[in-house]
Formats: structure tokens, sequence, C-alpha cells
């Protein structure tokens, strides 16, 4: 019998490997060496549970820990005091935590920021926050205003908050958990587990509940799934994230036994894709006969033209087992990453890179690795970092001058291996 994996926590017993296998859809692998050789610097440790990297437009990074504080890295150091402190709003362990902020696109002028996290009930909760008057590293504790609260059933919670280039903010929930999403919620159009919400955090701004719907959300005034929905049929979505220069949506999604994804949608979309899981398990059927009664009479066979399919697809053959979704790389530090899609496997710690050729995506791996990556991160100058919950790195060419002066093939810098 096989074990029920979450992302923070895959089964031990699953075997690391030297390589991964990929399956690329729709493509050959990419030509070997062609991504950069590169390093991971290490740039502090003492860190506990961190599941997410933020910056507010500045060269600060804030450092979220499940255990419901946000720590800020200056540049030099993790400040002693948190920026915020909302530990006892939180209910904490399995997956359940504070699990991502995001940083108003106007935060220079409001201050207002929006955190993510699973509250006493266990139930998500999204809520906004305003920085303190004269302190730009504390957060007013009091500030809080909760946006949305969703009745949940105890795992997959997702928990990534993004804004878009449109200004709107994104938040993924998954399925609720258990194996194979017995009660087909991702498809199921009046509940909310396996959807990604939009919302108009500008509007009623003073006022319940403190957020608006876009006037073009693809579901806006049709019945369910709910008007603040903009995308349906995620697993676990365990970090999505915007390019910086397409405003292209990369979502990765952690699998069941067999199949991790990464889903793209284009800038220009209007938003009601379907991504197909319980149905579809990546590129691969998981459900062939989904009309039975945890789903809804109108839900699609396998492999129907109305789900869309991953970009890039690797199963768990080689001990890759829980994906964790990274970035566009756009920094200047590293030219030869410019471009690729950066994301890595819990279990194993492969870390690979995919470049768009002509519509399809060819990953390559990477040579440098880190078991256990809760997360990725991208900078206000673009440069991407990476954690394992207790080390915060950031990804530089191998014995190369980084942009800002650091020479990253010096003693601080530390170089992955392979497991």
């Amino acid at each position: 019998m096989k074990l029920e994996r979450s992302h923070q926590f895959p089964s031990l017993r699953l075997a690391l490997a030297l390589t991964a296998v990929i399956w690329w859809v729709g493509a050959t692998p990419g030509l070997a060496g062609s991504a950069p050789s590169l390093e991971l610097n290490n740039l502090t440790g003492g860190l506990s549970d961190i599941v997410a990297i933020t910056h507010a437009g500045d060269s600060r990074l804030f450092l979220t820990d499940k255990a419901g504080l946000i720590r800020i890295w200056d540049g030099s150091q993790v400040l002693p005091v948190p920026f915020l402190d909302i530990s006892s709003l939180v209910s904490f362990g399995f997956e359940q935590g504070l699990l991502s902020v995001a940083f108003h696109p106007d935060y220079a002028t409001n201050g207002y920021f929006f955190v993510f996290y699973s509250d006493t009930d266990t139930n998500p909760s999204i809520a906004r926050y305003q920085v303190m008057a004269g302190d730009p590293n504390r957060a007013e504790p009091t500030s809080g205003e909760t946006l949305m609260t969703i009745p949940h059933f105890g795992g997959h919670y997702g928990g990534q908050l993004q804004f878009g280039p449109d200004g709107y903010l994104y938040f993924a929930i998954g399925d609720g958990g258990q194996q194979e999403d017995p009660f087909c919620r991702a498809q199921t159009p009046n509940l909310l587990q396996g959807k990604m919400m939009r919302i108009d955090v500008d509007q009623n701004l003073n006022t319940a509940p403190f957020y608006g719907i876009p006037p073009d959300n693809p579901f806006l005034g049709g019945g369910p799934p709910a008007d603040e929905v903009w995308a349906i049929g995620f697993r676990n979505p365990w970090r999505f994230s915007f390019d910086r220069v397409s405003g292209d949506l990369f979502i990765s999604d952690v699998g069941q036994f067999a199949h991790e994804e990464v889903n793209q949608q284009p800038a220009n979309s209007p938003g009601g894709e379907n991504y197909g899981w319980r149905i579809m398990e990546g590129v691969s059927c998981f459900d062939p006969d989904p009309i039975d009664p945890d789903c809804p009479v109108a839900t699609a066979s396998c492999f129907d033209p109305s789900y869309t399919m991953p970009i890039i697809d690797y199963d768990h053959s080689q001990g890759d087992c829980s994906i964790t979704g990274g970035y566009v790389y756009r920094g200047i530090g590293i030219a030869g990453l410019n471009g690729r899609y950066v994301y890595g496997d819990w279990c194993t710690g492969n870390l690979w890179a995919a470049l768009d050729d002509g519509g399809t995506w060819n990953a390559e791996l990477l040579d440098i690795s880190l078991l256990n990556v809760t997360t990725f991160g991208e900078a206000a100058d673009g440069e991407i970092y990476l954690t394992n919950g207790s080390i915060l790195y950031r990804i530089d060419a191998a014995g190369g001058i980084f942009a800002d002066g650091f020479e990253t093939g010096d003693t601080s810098s530390w170089t992955a291996a392979v497991p």
C-alpha cells in the first residue's frame, strides 16, 4: 500500500537517485550542457520551516516560517525581530501553518501585504496587514483584516499568494487531501478545493469582505464555480509564479503516485482552464471512469480536449516524488539561465531548468541540487533563491563574478552534489 504524500512530508522511503528521468510533453530532451554551470551560495543558516521567499520591491527578502512568523533577510543577516508574528492565529503541523506572503504592487505607498495561513480551525485564511508607521521592518500586528476563510478538509493547502501583472491577487488551494481526491473536489464546481482564485484587493478597502471580483473573471455571475475562481483541476499546487517578462503563469502541481507536472497559462489567457486532476495526473489518465458518485455527471473523461495539458511532466521511476515550483530566471547574474523555468524535487533534490523551444519545453538537469527543497523565491533584481527550510541559498554562476561584485567561487560558496 502506498503512503499519502504531502509536499512537505513525502515518504522518506523513496530512494534517492543520481539522476531523474524526465518525460517531455511532445518533445525530445534539450541539448546536454546547454544550461550554465551553477553554484548554490549559502547565505545563512539557523532557519526553521521556511516555506516562502518574497520581496517587497527592495533588496530585502521576507522569509515565511510555517510557525506563523515572517522574518527579514536584510542582505547580511536575518533580523532578530520578526516582521510579523501571527503564531497565535495559526494551526501548525503537517501541511498547516503560515504558507506565504504577497506585497501589494503599491506597497511603497499603501503598506499593504497579504498572508495565507491555516487558522486555528485548520481552515485556509487570507488576510491583509499593514506595515508599521515609521518602521519598515515591522508590521502592525493589530491591522489584520480577514478577506476569506475557506472550510477545508485537512491537507493539500497549496497556499501560494502572488500578484499578477494585472495587479490582481492570485492564490491556489489544493484538493483537501486524502489520496486520490476521493470526493472529486478538484472537479466539483461548488467547492473551492482544487482551484485557483483571482481577486481585486483594491475594492472594498475599508469594508468587508475587503476585496472585489475582477470584471473579467471567467465564472463571474454564472453560478458555480464561484466568482473568485480563475482555474480548476489541481491536486496540490506547490508554488506558482509569473514570468516578470512575458507575464505567463507557471503552476507546479504535486502528483499522486506517478507523475509531477508544470502547467503554463499564457499572459493573454481569459482564465477558466481545467488542469485535469483527478481525472488526469500529468499527461497520464488517473481516473478512467469519472462518471461515478464522486465526480459531477458532467466531468469529462481522460484526454478530453477540455483539459489543459502540462508543459512538463516527469515520473517517479528514479526516486523523484514531489515537485517544488520555481521561477523563470530573469536576473542579470547568470546570462545562460535567462528565460529558463527553474524548479526542483523534494525527494531527490534534483533541480532542473526548462526552456521554451518554439512551444516545446525542454528540461535539463542542473549541476546543483538541494535535498528537501521547500520553496524558491525571486528577489527584486530577478535573482533566484531557494531553501530546504533551514538554510537560505542563492543560485549563482559557478566560479564567476556575481552582478553585485560578490565572487561566487570564494569560500562562502557551496556547490551542492547530487545525493
